[in-house]
């Protein structure tokens, strides 16, 4: 006969109340502890942060190597500012001799180093430009804020200045990057409250979910800044506000996932740690899964080329990680000690509401409607999406994804944006964003012809230390090179800079440096310099070059990299969920929900926006960001799907658990689109660009993939869904089919169903 359990037997099936209330306790410290170690890092960000776009490039590119022996020939590395003065008219004596007393005052600003020119009067003699070099090794934005500070401090009345050039244009980017840490944060943040809020009618549950955010993003900073400190990765703002934003999202939807479950559990009367160990139990494996197709996806940018889109795969997956861990572990201990009062001042109910087998009984609540209307019409509901869906992704047709110009990517005012209007009016389009020719020293004769010889070209010169403006003009006369002064007349003709057997000539470009006819005029001299120097005895970079290496390796990267992302996500859907043509189904309606984002959002960025065109790795991130994340609300459905088809077969689970899971996926669309729509604050165009085709998408896949077109696709195809698992083999499809037909209508069609 056995023995009645002891005291000892009850405690090993049930941790004692120590413990019940202990590991909960334990773990809340933990991060609690890592929370306020990682919280002050969010102002420490720029210690380890570069918005240096030549740093981004492969070694091997044409741009990057120029970038690298910049400093053999120019001296300290430095990144050239460009002020530009103009007056009502033509400049007087008196004017060009104050414009030669602001060159000096700019000299002596900190951040600026030796060998700001004297005033160079433009042709029509209406403006002068000072070439200003900043220390690119220290802070180029703080150099140049101190350098416009000093110019409008020292400008006579009757002129008028901008600082601009590439110094001009970081420092105006990164100005736009500040709003990181505080603005966005505080959007992102107070969207998902207030929406967190109106869901669950509780002050307390949506502060424990944002709690599980927050800490999540501390201890995940913690660990990315000191990964960059060491220098493992590149980190730049873009990819700030990209971790910021997705952390926060992730770790509320997975949050949100966890919440339902222990709803549930708390509904149906289960005590505070019966409750805990259950949700955690039905929650582990979706959201396991879902942060694994993410970090997976994530991941695979570490095939790019470019080395911020490296960077990002690693430092987001970092993110997801301890998103994952901080809503399997923070949070179930925290409503494992809060219990029901975290739901205060509404008692949870249970949260599932039946499903009768015949669906022409009534049924009350939006979800259990939706899955009849499902039931009912589940072809025409999925042809029907598909068509709307396909139309839509037309407008991908519109999308200009190759590549904005320098002084288009910060949104709203930028003083470096106007200057670059007012220097082109007076000089040369290029002045200031020279292309640099890297050429060696018995060549450079052959150089300078190829150089004056294309009209994108203006004028050439070569780098000098012997010159009082660092340069020397360089003509050729009888096949030789000749080097001549630009100063005063009578000045001694200085000798070019020699480096390792190379010389650097300086090609002011017609055309502004950030423009299609610069670009074009930088692949011309590339072409013409190997056909008459030999392929690779020249290297042509400088900010143009920056912008067509950087683009050409964008497009690289988003034709190798999307149809990977899409490999590696059907197998792991493949591996949770068994089967193989439910896995294909999933990634043909988040493909099919990407292309109608991207289409829209390229209609509503030409015809609404009015935006120049989008970075390449716009339709790439997006790509990632919206296929990943999509994936997941599909995990969230499917994972309960087959949980219970296992119980009441396929078409049965599968209205089950549409109803389960539709209001805790929709909360979660409606958090990830707000927290991603915070992006949109930023003046940067790629993050503003970013965010609404994310946003929308997953809006879109919220309201339409996953409520509409998956589960009647799914409906229609039925128990062959799970194939080959056991589910496709698991008993007649007649079994899982809930009666559908229509309720009577007629007196008659009464009598006969009360009858019969």
């Amino acid at each position: 006969m056995t023995p009645p359990p002891t005291r000892r037997t009850r405690a090993s099936v049930s941790p004692s109340r120590w413990l019940r209330v202990g590991i909960p306790a334990l773990l809340v410290l933990i991060w609690l502890i890592g929370g306020s170690i990682g919280g002050p890092y969010f102002g420490k960000v720029d210690e380890v942060s570069s918005n240096d776009q030549s740093s981004f490039l492969p070694q091997s590119a044409d741009a990057t190597q120029v970038s690298e022996r910049l400093p053999e020939f120019l001296g300290d590395e430095s990144i050239p500012a460009v002020v530009v003065v103009t007056g009502d008219g033509a400049l007087s004596e008196t004017q060009i001799a104050d414009i030669q007393s602001l060159a000096e005052t700019i000299g002596g600003v900190e951040g600026v180093q030796d060998g700001v020119s004297p005033p160079i009067v433009s042709d029509d003699g209406e403006a002068a430009q000072i070439f200003v070099p900043i220390d690119a090794s220290g802070e180029v934005r703080d150099s140049v804020e101190a350098v416009r500070t000093a110019v409008q401090a020292a400008l006579p009345d009757g002129l008028q200045a901008w600082v601009t050039g590439p110094a001009g244009f970081t420092a105006d980017l990164v100005k736009g990057f500040l709003g990181i840490d505080g603005l966005l944060l505080g959007v992102a943040l107070g969207a998902v409250f207030v929406i967190l809020v109106i869901v669950y009618r509780s002050p307390l549950l949506p502060i424990l979910v944002l709690l599980t955010s927050v800490f999540a993003l501390c201890v995940a900073l913690l660990t990315v800044w000191w990964l960059a400190k060491a220098g493992i990765f590149v980190l730049n703002g873009q990819v700030q506000g990209i971790l910021f934003i997705l952390v926060i999202g992730a770790a509320t939807d997975y949050a949100l996932l966890y919440v339902a479950r222990f709803r549930e559990a708390i509904g149906e009367g289960e005590r505070r740690w019966d409750a805990t160990t259950r949700a955690w139990r039905g929650a582990f494996e979706p959201i396991i899964a879902s942060g694994g197709t993410v970090i997976a996806g994530l991941l695979c940018l570490l095939l790019s080329d470019l080395a911020t889109n490296r960077a990002l795969g690693p430092i987001a997956s970092i993110g997801i990680v301890f998103a994952v861990l901080s809503a399997l572990t923070f949070l179930p201990a925290l409503l494992a000690l809060f219990g029901r009062a975290a739901f205060w001042p509404f008692t949870p109910k249970r949260a599932v509401a039946g499903i009768p087998d015949d669906l022409t009984q009534p049924v009350t609540g939006i979800w259990p409607r939706q899955a009849r209307f499902v039931a009912r019409h589940a072809r025409p509901v999925w042809i029907v999406c598909t068509v709307v869906l396909l139309a839509a992704a037309a407008g991908v047709l519109q999308l200009k994804a190759d590549g904005v110009p320098t002084s288009d990517l910060v949104l709203g005012a930028s003083e470096a944006r106007d200057g670059q209007v007012a220097l082109a009016e007076h000089f040369p389009g290029g002045s200031g964003s020279p292309a640099y020719v890297i050429v060696p020293e018995d060549r450079v004769a052959q150089a300078v012809t190829v150089l004056d010889g294309n009209d994108g070209v203006e004028s050439v010169a070569a780098a000098s230390g012997d010159s009082p403006t660092g340069q020397a003009v360089v003509t050729v006369e009888n096949g030789a090179p000749v080097f001549a002064a630009v100063g005063p007349p009578g000045t001694a003709a200085p000798a070019p800079t020699v480096a390792a057997g190379d010389v650097l000539l300086v090609a002011t470009l017609t055309d502004a440096a950030d423009s299609v006819p610069a670009e074009d005029t930088v692949r011309e001299l590339r072409t013409s310099m190997d056909d008459a120097l030999g392929t690779g005895t020249v290297l042509v970079g400088g900010v143009t070059a920056t912008d067509i290496d950087s683009n050409a390796t964008s497009i690289r990267d988003r034709t190798l990299i999307i149809p990977i992302v899409l490999l590696v996500i059907l197998l792991i859907l493949m591996l949770l969920l068994r089967a193989v043509l439910a896995p294909v189904l999933l990634v043909l309606s988040v493909i099919l929900s990407f292309g109608a984002s991207l289409g829209v959002s390229a209609l509503v960025f030409d015809f609404a926006f009015g935006f120049p065109g989008a970075d390449p790795a716009v339709p790439l991130y997006g790509f990632v960001f919206l296929v990943a994340l999509g994936v997941d609300y599909n995990i969230f459905l499917m994972s309960r799907v087959r949980e219970e088809s296992l119980v009441h077969g396929t078409r049965s689970g599968l209205l089950r658990g549409l109803v389960a899971t539709g209001g805790v996926i929709t909360s979660a669309g409606l958090v990830l689109a707000a927290t991603f729509a915070a992006l949109g604050v930023i003046p940067i165009l790629f993050l503003a660009q970013l965010a609404f085709i994310v946003a929308f998408g997953v809006l879109l896949d919220t309201f339409i993939v996953r409520s509409l077109l998956v589960p009647a696709a799914a409906y229609d195809i039925g128990r062959a869904i799970w194939w080959p698992s056991k589910l496709w083999r698991q008993g007649p499809e007649t079994v899982d089919a809930p009666t559908v037909s229509r309720p009577p209508r007629t007196r008659r069609e009464l009598r006969a169903r009360r009858d019969g």
